[in-house]
């Protein structure tokens, strides 16, 4: 129960699973949105997304760390880094690592001509590449995507992920250490989950529930003003 619960989850972090804004945001360097993530009351870990900008590239660097436990037993251990170049609004190239259940899983993407070619590997450990156009929106989550969108680029497994999206309009959530106004997406796929995006169009809030635990983030500090 324990693993297929987890199964279930990932898809919900912004690593296999999408979310959807219309107007993706551009963060200037040094910005960070930084979440602390709880199941029910209890601290489940961190998920961080850190933008740099290297010439016309804009750099975004993905850590997620993920952990539940038993008292002092782990019983479930999630990390996922990954790291996003971006050049006039187009994914130029990527790379990502994920363990999960015990097994690391990789992606590599690179740019050539039109398109972009990506390897990686399927859930049953199968090798496989694929070629997307540069203007696919992967499943970081943090520039949101359209509503429009019914397929995203996977970054856990490399592969192609249907999506249906609706967006809710704007709502009040927690966040920044006080309440703000954000628009909630949803998600309906194997989860139902939401997102939320504050006016800014950053990433500020993400909720669903799995097998009867409730997953929450809860951002740090406003990016546009940290």
């Amino acid at each position: 129960m324990i693993r297929s619960f987890f199964a279930s989850l990932v898809l919900a972090l912004g690593i296999g699973a999408p979310a959807s804004l219309a107007s993706p945001v551009e963060p200037q360097g040094g910005e960070v949105i930084a979440f602390d993530v709880f199941r029910g009351n209890s601290s489940f870990g961190t998920h961080e997304v850190r933008f740099e900008r290297e010439g016309e590239e804009l750099v975004a660097t993905i850590s997620v760390r993920l952990r539940a436990g038993l008292g002092p037993v782990t019983v479930f251990r999630y990390e996922h880094d990954a790291t996003e170049r971006w050049r006039d609004g187009e994914l130029v190239a990527k790379t990502a690592r994920t363990l999960k259940d015990g097994n690391t899983y990789r992606v590599e993407a690179r740019r050539n001509g039109d398109g972009l070619e990506v390897e990686g590997v399927l859930p049953d450990r199968t090798p496989h590449e694929a070629e997307f156009p540069l203007d696919v929106t992967p499943s970081s989550h943090w520039r949101g995507y359209d509503v429009t969108l019914d397929s995203i680029l996977n970054t856990e497994h490399g592969d192609a992920m249907e999506v249906v999206i609706t967006d809710y309009g704007m709502e009040e959530i927690e966040a920044d250490g006080t309440t703000i106004q954000a628009r909630r997406i949803r998600l309906e796929g194997t989860l139902t989950v939401d997102l939320w995006y504050d006016e800014n169009g950053y990433w500020a809030g993400c909720e669903f529930e799995a097998r009867g635990q409730q997953i929450r983030y809860v951002r740090r500090a406003n990016p546009a003003t940290s």
